[in-house]
């Protein structure tokens, strides 16, 4: 089957699932978005690694990266390899300097693998086909098939415009503290806006 590369292009809250959110691959050097649902730990640990955040002590993801840096196995890609009732099903490759293994993975896990050794992520060609969100050449969509929520995204940010530079300080310290990294992110960025 053909694989298609694919690249993180947003994270942000998904309105029709409490407490989840999406994330949004696209397609390299295509215009195809595939939106897939995640829960709040697995978005924290992507936003974490995309934003190059150091957390006092390892999460998950960073303990099984380095569990897997002891033992000489290096992650070589993630294949999305099904979808099945709404559930993409994805598979780690991983190999040794004797083996190559292909191991079972939510695909929220394996994303947050992905960033934390900066292997690609495929997809199979029919399956970004049946769940895939078409862009336009002004990056409206189109939607392919259902897409999985892709309809309700926003982003996380949307009552920050309202806040003082003070407020909006004092809230990336406690939300820093709390380590809700999507959050600290969605603030950062309304204050690099506000100093441009």
């Amino acid at each position: 089957m053909k694989k298609i590369e694919l690249e993180i292009m947003a994270l942000s809250h998904s309105i029709t699932q409490t407490h989840s959110y999406a994330v949004v691959l696209g397609e390299v050097n295509g215009l195809r978005k595939l939106p897939i649902v995640i829960g709040g730990f697995e978005a924290q640990a992507i936003a974490v690694a995309l934003e190059n955040m150091h957390p006092t002590r390892p999460l998950t993801h960073d303990l099984m990266k380095n569990f897997m840096g002891a033992f000489g196995v290096e992650l070589q890609e993630i294949i999305i390899s099904d979808l099945q009732e709404g559930i993409f099903y994805s598979k780690l490759v991983c190999y040794t300097e004797n083996d190559t293994v292909e191991i079972d993975s939510r695909t929220s896990d394996a994303l947050a693998l992905a960033v934390r050794f900066g292997c690609p992520v495929y997809i199979y060609d029919n399956i970004m086909e049946a769940a895939g969100v078409l862009m336009d050449d002004k990056g409206d969509r189109k939607p392919k098939a259902e897409a999985l929520g892709a309809e309700t995204l926003h982003t996380a940010g949307d009552d920050l415009a309202t806040l003082s530079v003070e407020e909006l300080n004092n809230l990336l310290q406690d939300v820093l503290e709390a380590e809700d990294y999507i959050r600290a992110i969605a603030i950062r960025d309304e204050l690099k806006k506000r100093k441009a």
